[in-house]
């Protein structure tokens, strides 16, 4: 009895998930919508529905994607002033970011001083000494990843800033 009832619920979710998704098939002046892929004589647009929005992509064409990186990698294909400005955003992120561990550091730290004083242990105490130096090397440690990239960033940023006066 329980294998049919979660047959029964397999097909009805299974039914569900696909609902979020149709495939609108278009031939000549004809269009039919479904939930299955087109036939090959058909164009195939995918219409997904998803938080309260509707997209419509053509499933026929290739996505090409360009990784991020690779574009800031090739210097054509960023100008030197979009460069400067993903670098300034890139550094004040990573900014914040430090600011938060800060943040989650006097958390950890709350938290720490919370259970010592509820197992009654004295601020000494071997335990609870190597928790926070535990707690203080890790945030440290991110904390100093994030400063390197910033000065690393920030002496790219200054070297751009210097090629491009110079071809001025």
């Amino acid at each position: 009895m329980a294998k049919v009832i979660l047959s029964i619920l397999c097909l009805m979710l299974s039914g569900y998930v696909a609902a979020n998704s149709i495939f609108k098939c278009i031939k000549g002046d004809k269009i039919v919508f479904s939930q299955h892929s087109c036939p090959k004589e058909f164009r195939q647009h995918k219409i997904e529905y998803e938080l309260g929005i509707t997209t419509e992509t053509d499933s026929d064409k290739p996505i090409t994607t360009l990784d991020p990186l690779q574009a800031l990698l090739k210097k054509e294909t960023i100008s030197k002033e979009r460069l400067l400005q993903l670098l300034d955003g890139e550094m004040y992120r990573l900014k914040q970011e430090n600011s938060y561990f800060e943040i989650l550091r006097a958390s950890e730290l709350q938290k720490l001083e919370r259970n010592r004083y509820w197992q009654k242990k004295d601020k000494t105490d071997p335990e609870y000494v190597e928790s926070i130096q535990e707690m203080n090397l890790h945030f440290d440690n991110l904390i100093a990843n994030n400063a390197t990239t910033i000065t690393l960033l920030y002496d790219r940023k200054q070297q751009i800033t210097q090629q491009t006066t110079a071809t001025k």
